[in-house]
This record gives C-alpha cells, structure tokens and sequence, in this order.
C-alpha cells in the first residue's frame, strides 16, 4: 500500500515518524545530513525501541581521508569541530546526552561518508520494522532534522510493499557497507557528552579556585582546529603548572626530542602561569624563532603576545609600540614578551632594565647555547666560567618564580652541561640543587660521576647522608618514604633542607630504618636532581611503549624511509658545474688566506652552492657588486653568523684575484644552461615515484633555491598549484608560471584542504607548520647546522599525519662538502644519531673545517662526541594519563584573552 504525506496538512512528525518508531524493532535511514535535533521530534520514540537506529550520511570529508582509519578519526574530528558545537548545541544539553548514551550503549549508529564519493546524498530514504515485524519503507524530500520534520515544507512517500522494501534495503546497505562509509570518531562521540554536561566561567578569579587546566585548553584552536596534545605534552604542563601553583615554583629543563612539541609544552605552560599569577612572562628565543613562537601561541592557543624587534614591542596585530628610550622594554603591552637571544649574547644595555624586574616565569628556547666557556675533560669541578647568556640566565633566575628551559640537547658533548642547565635553575631555589652547601652544588663532578656509575658510595660513609639531605626529595616522589619522614619532622612543602641535627633525632627509629632503605635501594640512581628536573621523552620510547589505559602506543609510529643516504646516492655534476664547484672552492681558499676568523663567511659561497647552483650564482653577483646585500637575505638561519657577517668588514673588499675567481664561476654557470641535476632528481620524485600524489614538502635554506625549483616546477606541472612558503611576506602560489603573494595562514589552509600537493618551503617553514596532509619530504640541501634536519622531518612525522610511512629524501653534490662530511660521519652518523636522539649542533663546526680543507681537524671535532653516551641520565619516563578532553568546565574564551591582553607592569 501507498501512502502519501504532505507537511502542508500535518507535520510529519505527528503524522508519520512518532508513530511507526513507537515500539518499532529497527529503523535504517539514508540522511543528507545527521543532526541531533532528531531527538526533538523522535526522542522518545527512538528510546522505546526495541531495536537499532541506523543512519547513513553526508560528511564534507575529502576522499583521503578516509583512507586509513587515523586520517578518519582525525579528519572528522576537525570537521566536527569546525562547525563549534560547543555554540551550536549551548541550549540542548537533554538532547545531546539522550544522543550520547544512546551511542554508548550501540542502540544509535551512525556513518558518515564523503560528500565527494558519491557526491550529495539527495535520496533520502528508510526501512522501519515496526513493533509487530512488519517493515514499511519511505523516500521523501525530509533530511533527519527538527526543521525537516516539523517546520519545513516537505513531501513523502511511503510504500509497504516488498518490492519497494527491497529497493530501499538494498540502497541503504550499499551505502552502510561502503568502504567509504566510517562511524563516528571516538572524540566526537565523548565531546557529545562534554557538550552535554558543558558549564563556562566567565572569571578568571573564578577559574583560580580550581585552576584546571583543561578548563582553558579543551576548546583552543590546537583542540577544536588541530588534533589536541600528546599525552606527554600534557604530563609536562600539568607537572609544570602543578609545581608553579607550589610555593618554590616550577624549575625544569625540557629536553625532549625534536620533533616531539616542546614549543606547545611551554606555551601552554606559559599561558597557565600568566592567568593565575599577575607578574610578567618572558620568553627568550633565537632570533629566528621569535615570529613563530608569537604565531604558535596566537593561533594555538589563542594567546596575545609581543616581541621585542631590536627597537619596539610588535603585537600579534602586528601593531607597533613605538619605544620612548631603553625603559621602554620593560612596559612589554601583553602578558608574554618575547625576546631573542642575539640581545644578550651582543650584551645590548636594555637586558639591564629586564633585571630589575621580577617574573611569574622565564621561559628559554635552544637553552643549551647558555654554556660555561671553560669546557673540557677533566673541568667539572672548576667554577663556571659563563658565556653571556648563561651569566644573564643566573643573574635573572633569581627574580622569577618558575623557569622552564628547552633544549632537545641538555648534554652535547660534556655531562657538566646538563649541571649548568641545573645550576642556572637553582638560583635562590633550594628546590634543584639544594642549598649553597649542598654537595650537589659544591662537587658536580662527583655527582655526575656518582649519577653514571663510575663511583659508587658505601651506605657507611658519612658522607652518603649528605647527598640525601639537601635536597630532600619532595613527599610526591614516594610517600611512603619522603613523604612519611617529612611529616615526622614537620617539614613544609618549599623545605628542602634536613639539618644534620634532625637526622641524628632520627637515630633508632622506624624513620632512621627507612633513610638507611633509602641508600640501599640505589638513590643515586633513582632520586638524583637530574631526574627530578629534566624531562626528556624520546620518540622510540613513546612509540614503543603502551599506554596501558587505551592498549595502544603513547604515540603512532610513522615509519619514516630515508633515501639518499647511500654512496651511490649523491648527486653527480656534469663537468660544467664541476668547473663552476672548483671555481667556487678555489674562491673560498683565496678568502681563507687573506680574512682572519670568519669563517662561516669564508665558506658561505660554498655552502650557497651546496644548495643549488642558481643561489651559488646569485651569492656570487652579489660578491660582485654588492656585498652588504648579503645580509637582507633569508642567508643566515643562525643570528651568531649575521652578527659576523656585519664585523667583517674587511671581508668585503674582496681583491682582483678573488673577483676573477667569482667571474669564472659565474661565466660557467652562464654559458650552459643546462637543468641543476637536483632539480632533475625532483621532478622524477614527483612524477616517476608518484610522490606528487602523496603530497610534497620541499625544503632548502636560501629563498632564491625555493622558488627558483617552484617557478621550474610550475612551469612543468602545468595543472598543479605550486606553494611557496618563506619568512617575512615571501609566501605565495605559483600557477603556470605565475606568482601570485598568499600569507601564511592561507597557505597552510590549502594544504589543509588539500588544494596545494606540493609545498617549496625554506627554514622558516620548519617550525610552527603542520603538514599532516602531505606524505613526502624532499631536503634539496643539508644544513650545515644539523638540528635543521630533524625540524624539518619533524612537519611531516607528527600527530595527525594521514600516512602510516612518509618518504624523505636528502640530497647532495658528489664531492661537495656535504658530500665529504657525509663521508666523514658515515661510520659515526647512526651511532651519535642513537646516543643524542639528533645530531650534537657543535658538528656545525665539522662542515666548515671540511670546506676550508682542513680534514685533520673536522676528524678531531668528530672524535670529541663521545663513543658511549656521556650521561646516563636515565631521564624520567614522564608520561601518563592526563584527561582534559571531557573537561566541561570552560574559561569563556573572551575573558582569557581579555587578561592576557594585559602590559606588564
């Protein structure tokens, strides 16, 4: 039988859904598009059914996406979170918890599949069991929504029939049993719930009371419009600002890996510190990171912020605050001032002024550039001789509550370093190191020694005492040991010191038994300072080891295939560029002998031609004609080698002999104008390996190498979009040949949305870009500065990356320095790689002694990093399970920025 429904004479709901889902046994829906207004027309009906509900529906999803079932969850998880729930459903929380226990309990299920596989779900149908077993079936104009159902004008057709029952079952099961077809992620399922239960505070002084941070971090852009944090990113912040809220502050070196997001760690860290304190947050940063650090925060985090130009604090608006004398960088207008680090090391007189201020939290990057200058075996126990930034470090630690230094390298070739670290932490904190008498201060070089094994300390030794009571460990570290005998002496929470005295009380007791355990069960090992104070995850042991919560890895392994590393790999120059890299060569051994220091400015020809030829050739004119241009380049990734670039002056008035030698480079380039090889290599990557396809990112250090290999690539891929992506207002899209200028955050929407597939991106890119959608990485030059390397890996092999494996290749010019130093660190490359977790930055120095000849001492520089890992920390494992994605309560997001838009005072 037929029957025919109009909303014009009766809504549906009334005339049709409520009664044949009263008590029916099943319901399979084709929808457009799901919404859980069905609960306003259906509600109870569904929940008196006996059996399922089965929906079938639209999702904006791309076809990639579901590829594999972690780009599923994540992608809809973004598409979830992009039409903001949390305003969308503020007035339905009855409705969205009816929806999710439903789920829960497997009596509701949905699938959504990509609008683009078979393009808009315009035939909405259903097959409904009713209570007596009899099925009916409906096509109709009716999406699965209130208005749909109630409001809207609508028409539908219902037929009984078992021809036309057999039809719809059929369409609806083509559709559920699609490949294409993915069920609800579990994030959208449980942020149904958090919605559900959602309450906002609308105080920060309110927040206070409770200070969760889950409350400010469950609905920033990295939850809502990326793909949340790492469970060790949360442990970190959550032991950071768990330390600060204590009376003695937070005191820890980060030292995870690259590629692993100490940036967020810190931010985060930071933005918890500056809502529940009132004084200052300053970071100190290299000077190239400092835009990105205030680009991180900003749209990570939602977090205002200002760096300090050299001249002016700059806004994220990018407004400037014009300076009023060398005060003015003490009345930073947000929260968070950010500085570079090229200010102290140059000892500029306004880091004087940040010294007589006081500070919730200093915060500093690349930490392990603060270093003691009287390196060297043997050297531990001598007082440190400090470079500039670590005397500032001291002199500043003193005036701020916490202190969080980052550094992917505590130890780059002597242990001592990773005590500097600690040291710098412990001023006027007893927390670290313990008192200025403490034996951890006054004899580092036992301690470290002690630390490694290489001494050991009878339990009978009077001594022994000493390492165990100042500091004393804090009661969180065992309660039942640290914490019992810290009650039994009344020591607060900031105490840190047991007087000699007070352990002699203990003498006899149940408590003087557990001191004597406490040395018998390896304290030096288990409970040293360094434990206790630097945190350091590295990415095998988190993809390696189960979280025992979800029975899966704290982290997804992605498998990364290296290419180019092999012999036979580098790059052979036909013999005009082998001319042309002779000419290059011979200018730089001309420079050498004349120019006295300077030599990274010394080998700069060589390592521009390293890159590709065209920037060797642009370096070369400018040699020629104007030197000073050098430095308004993207040139130097590394401030030290700007600065150097600026003092040499007599390296400029290059002689005739050396004019001659640029000539000859530059007329060998000219005079043949054959295709660089590398760029012939990356052509076939993208169209015989099919690498395109994956999706590419290509990285080189200098902005001419960028967009001469996007131009070409434009040019020869006709029909693909070629991305550039550089510092300042570099970054554009390349169509045919033609330029047009994007910013950056456009760029990075289209390879969101996966309108751009190949990416030529420089340094700047190789911090603050996620690049998940993309699955290839090709490395068009090796950075002299080896970290460059792993950052640059590290925008594809992270959270939220569609492919299970992502390709990388780097390449290199058969007998360039590159090429030499490869050679050079071959047989030791994998075995540092394994010792450090990346390659020490002080093998910077290898690729310059390489490139001035000087082979003997490169091989001496290699030999310093330590066979066996100098420091057997035996870092703590910090990971565990910290739950802010079901946080209901939520710091309303205008009154957060509110109070970190907040000057300091």
């Amino acid at each position: 039988m037929v029957y025919r429904y109009s909303s014009r004479l009766k809504p549906l709901d009334e005339s049709f859904l409520n009664k044949k889902l009263e008590g029916a046994k099943s319901y399979d829906r084709i929808a457009g598009y799901f919404s859980s207004s069905i609960f306003e027309v259906a509600g109870e009906a569904i929940e008196k059914m006996e059996g399922k509900v089965r929906v079938v529906c639209n999702s904006d999803l791309e076809v990639e996406d579901v590829r594999t079932a972690s780009a599923a969850m994540n992608a809809m998880r973004k598409e979830w979170c992009a039409a903001k729930p949390e305003e969308l459903y503020q007035n339905a929380p009855v409705r969205l918890k009816k929806l999710y226990n439903l789920i829960k309990d497997g009596k509701l299920m949905v699938r959504v599949i990509p609008n683009k596989v078979f393009g808009m779900i315009h035939g909405k149908a259903g097959v409904i069991t009713l209570i007596d077993g009899q099925k009916t079936a409906f096509i109709g104009s009716a999406n699965e929504t209130s208005s749909a159902w109630k409001l809207n004008y609508e028409l539908l057709w219902e037929d009984d029939s078992q021809e036309a029952i057999s039809w719809v079952q059929e369409e609806f099961d083509y559709f559920w049993n699609s490949p294409y077809a993915i069920p609800l992620s579990e994030f959208v399922i449980e942020d149904i719930n958090r919605i559900a239960e959602r309450k906002v505070i609308y105080s920060v002084d309110e927040w206070k009371e409770e200070a969760n941070p889950g409350s400010t971090v469950v609905e920033s852009p990295v939850y809502r419009q990326e793909y949340g944090l790492w469970e060790h990113q949360k442990f970190f912040v959550n032991l950071a600002f768990t330390d600060h809220k204590k009376p003695y502050g937070a005191r820890y070196v980060l030292a995870d890996m690259v590629g692993l997001g100490k940036t967020i760690q810190l931010a985060l860290s930071a933005q918890l510190m500056a809502l529940y304190g009132d004084r200052p947050i300053l970071v100190i940063a290299p000077k190239t990171l400092l835009w990105q650090w205030q680009e991180e925060l900003n749209s990570l985090l939602d977090m205002p912020s200002a760096v300090w130009n050299g001249k002016e604090w700059v806004d994220e608006n990018g407004i400037k605050y014009p300076s009023s004398g060398e005060g003015s960088i003490k009345k930073c207008p947000r929260r968070v001032g950010i500085i570079s680090q090229g200010l102290i090391t140059a000892r500029s007189p306004l880091v004087d002024h940040l010294l007589t201020m006081d500070f919730e939290c200093v915060i500093v990057d690349e930490a392990h550039r603060a270093r003691r200058k009287n390196l060297g075996p043997d050297k531990e126990d001598e007082k440190p001789n400090p470079n500039n930034l670590m005397k500032f470090l001291l002199e500043i630690s003193p005036k701020t509550k916490s202190m969080l230094l980052a550094t992917a390298t505590p130890v780059q070739l002597y242990p001592i370093e990773a005590w500097d670290l600690l040291y710098i932490l412990s001023q006027a904190n007893n927390s670290v190191l313990g008192s200025n008498l403490s034996l951890w201060r006054r004899k580092p070089g036992q301690a470290i020694r002690l630390i490694m094994g290489v001494d050991k300390l009878d339990r009978f030794n009077p001594e022994v005492i000493d390492w165990i009571r100042n500091p004393f460990p804090p009661a969180s570290e065992n309660p039942l040991t640290f914490g019992r005998i810290r009650n039994r002496l009344n020591m607060k929470e900031e105490d840190f010191l047991i007087r000699p005295e007070q352990i002699d009380s203990l003498q006899n007791t149940p408590d003087g038994r557990r001191i004597g355990r406490i040395i018998d069960d390896d304290f030096m090992a288990r409970h040293n300072p360094f434990i206790r104070h630097i945190v350091r995850r590295t990415r095998d042991f988190l993809e390696n080891t189960i979280n025992e919560e979800t029975g899966e890895p704290y982290l997804k392994r992605i498998k990364v295939n290296l290419m180019g590393e092999a012999e036979d790999e580098a790059i052979i120059l036909p013999p005009y560029l082998q001319e042309a890299y002779e000419h290059a060569e011979k200018f730089c051994e001309l420079l050498q002998k004349r120019v006295k220091g300077g030599g990274f400015l010394k080998t700069l020809l060589l390592k521009r031609v390293g890159s590709t030829m065209e920037a060797g050739k642009n370096t070369a004119q400018k040699m020629l004609t104007n030197w000073g241009g050098l430095g308004d380049e993207e040139d130097f990734e590394d401030e030290d080698i700007s600065e150097e670039l600026v003092s040499q002056s007599e390296i400029k008035n290059i002689t005739e002999e050396e004019k001659a030698c640029l000539q000859r480079f530059i007329h060998s380039l000219e005079a043949n104008k054959g295709k660089d090889p590398k760029y012939q290599l990356v052509l076939s990557l993208l169209k015989d390996n099919k690498w395109m396809e994956l999706g590419c990112i290509i990285f080189s250090q200098y902005y001419d190498s960028a967009y001469w290999v996007a131009e070409n690539l434009s040019r020869e891929l006709k029909t693909e979009k070629i991305g550039i992506y550089a510092g300042g207002d570099k970054s554009g899209v390349l169509y045919d040949g033609i330029y047009k200028r994007k910013s950056k955050e456009e760029i990075k929407q289209m390879i969101k949305r996966r309108e751009l597939k190949i990416l030529v991106g420089t340094d700047a890119a190789s911090e603050g870009l996620n690049l998940q959608t993309l699955g290839t990485l090709i490395n068009l030059d090796l950075p002299w500065n080896p970290t460059r390397l792993e950052q640059r890996k590290g925008r594809i092999q992270r959270i939220g990356q569609v492919y299970d494996e992502v390709y990388v290749y780097n390449m290199r010019y058969k007998g360039s320095v590159e090429d030499r130093v490869h050679s050079l660190l071959s047989a030791r490359l994998e075995n540092i790689y394994g010792l450090f977790g990346q390659i020490p930055d002080v093998l910077q120095d290898v690729w310059v002694e390489v490139a001035l000849n000087n082979i003997a001492e490169a091989k001496r520089k290699i030999d310093e990093v330590p066979k066996q890992h100098p420091f057997e920390l035996r870092y703590h494992v910090h990971v565990g399970k910290v739950n802010w994605e079901n946080c209901a309560v939520v710091l309303d997001a205008k009154e957060k920025r509110k109070h970190l838009m907040n000057g300091w005072k």
